[in-house]
């Protein structure tokens, strides 16, 4: 229990410490990219990408909107991410996030976090995006379609999550990373007269080869810019994975048409039929400048000023990695004196409620058993006068059974003691009578026996006399 507060405490203060990074999956019903549609020129997104792998990602920090993503869960890369130039920031160090939504919709973070710690709680983690796992061992560098070092600290932060990066070699990203932060300083942010108002998309076109058979590596990477203000311009940069060296530069309509079938980038081209010529042909310029490897805009006295920075940042910069390193010892003195008291706050707050948790179930266990023997009183009183009368009424009905049974033995003696003379001495003249009605059948039968004999004797003796005596000596 003492486990799971903690934890939940630690989360609360990740959520509020300014270092924590969050993303969120923009739902279907939403319009675009819901609040990142402010990196986009009329807050409308580009057209043409409707594939149902195409998931979209307001990437945010801080609870603040920092750059838009379209993410491809079939290639595992994004195809693009949408923002703005703030201003670039000391790199910091890579901590790389993850966006669980992506891959398990119904989870409990709503934010992108350390891959580290998700532990088990997302289910199917990494089957719709890259994990680092991918890329560890591939020969493969994570690269960034919005380059960290464009931004300032807060949106710096929010770039490092694998929803914005692509697998590149080495020598390529560093090449495409140099390449777009030359481009934005010096040929995109001062030929827009409203730095505001200039919105880049960072893309990649997928290809069939794949790192470890899971994250295709991109078979070109692209620049778009809009400068969508009085005297605007728009611009295409496309650079080959297989040349290191290449940037070619072309209209926004011409990388379109590289693009999938129907795709628009900017809303109304950027309005390309109202885009000033000059603006677009010195941007060129500056980007024909950058490709050649010539230096823009610097005269002989900017040279020596530049000479003069340059000695200056090399003698400074001691003093600063001193700095760094007395503030960096600073911080980890205060962390660690920080987690002291913590860990002391812990224990002695842990102890503490460890007591009360046992007195308390002391204190509940002595108040139910208390409450069971008073509750079982009045049943087991009740339960003693029950038996009780129950006894009772069975030794009533054990002395009325016995008074029965003893006084059911003489009644029926007496009973057939009573019935034998009528069964004996009044059957005597019945009998008598019997026995002289026996005797006179008994006679009438031998004198009726003797006249049939006799009768019989007459009646033979008569037929014998017919037939042998003649009639004539009997008529004598």
């Amino acid at each position: 229990e003492w486990t799971m507060k903690t934890s939940i405490v630690f989360l609360l203060c990740i959520s509020a410490f300014p270092g924590f990074s969050q993303g969120r999956v923009v739902r279907e019903d939403e319009t675009g990219f819901a609040e990142c549609n402010v990196f986009f020129p009329g807050q409308v997104p580009p057209e043409g990408f409707t594939k149902p792998f195409h998931v979209k990602i307001c990437q945010q920090y801080n609870k603040e909107p920092r750059f838009a993503t379209l993410y491809s869960t079939k290639d595992k890369i994004p195809l693009y991410s949408a923002f703005k130039f703030t201003k670039p920031a000391q790199s910091e160090e890579e901590s790389w996030l993850v966006e669980p939504q992506i891959d398990d919709p119904e989870n409990d973070f709503h934010e992108m976090v350390h891959e580290a710690d998700i532990g088990g709680t997302v289910a199917n983690l990494g089957a719709n995006q890259a994990l680092t796992s991918d890329y560890a061992g591939s020969g493969y560098d994570r690269g960034l379609l919005n380059p960290s070092f464009l931004n300032e600290e807060d949106f710096q932060v929010a770039t490092y999550t694998l929803t914005n990066a692509v697998p590149l070699s080495p020598a390529l990203s560093k090449s495409w990373h140099r390449d777009i932060g030359n481009v934005v300083e010096q040929a995109l942010i001062p030929h827009c007269s409203k730095k505001d108002h200039l919105y880049l998309l960072a893309g990649a076109i997928p290809s069939s080869v794949q790192v470890k058979g899971k994250v295709s590596v991109p078979e070109s990477l692209w620049l778009a810019a809009c400068c969508d203000a009085p005297e605007g311009w728009s611009l295409g940069l496309v650079k080959k994975v297989n040349d290191e060296n290449s940037l070619a530069d072309l209209t926004v309509r011409e990388l379109e048409e590289q693009l999938l079938p129907g795709v628009h980038l900017f809303k109304g081209n950027c309005g390309e039929g109202k885009q000033s010529q000059e603006k677009v042909e010195a941007v060129l310029r500056v980007v024909s400048q950058i490709h050649s490897g010539e230096q823009v805009g610097k005269n002989t006295n900017q040279e020596n000023s530049g000479w003069v920075r340059r000695l200056a940042g090399i003698i400074a910069t001691p003093f600063i990695k001193l700095l760094e390193l007395l503030i960096y010892i600073f911080v980890e003195l205060v962390k660690s004196v920080f987690y002291f008291l913590w860990l002391v706050v812990k224990r002695v707050v842990g102890t503490i409620l460890d007591g009360v948790y046992s007195l308390w179930n002391g204190i509940v266990s002595y108040l139910k058993a208390i409450s069971m023997v008073l509750i079982s009183i009045p049943y087991d009183v009740g339960r003693v006068i029950v038996n009780i009368f129950m006894g009772f009424l069975q030794i009533v009905q054990d002395v009325v059974s016995l008074t029965y049974r003893i006084l059911s033995i003489p009644v029926g003696f007496i009973l057939h003691l009573a019935a034998f003379p009528y069964h004996t001495i009044c059957a005597i003249p019945s009998v008598l009578k019997d026995a002289a009605t026996g005797i006179g059948g008994t006679f009438m039968l031998v004198v009726d026996a003797t006249a049939a004999a006799l009768h019989g004797f007459y009646y033979v003796a008569s037929h014998v006399v017919k037939r042998f005596v003649p009639k004539g000596s009997s008529d004598d």
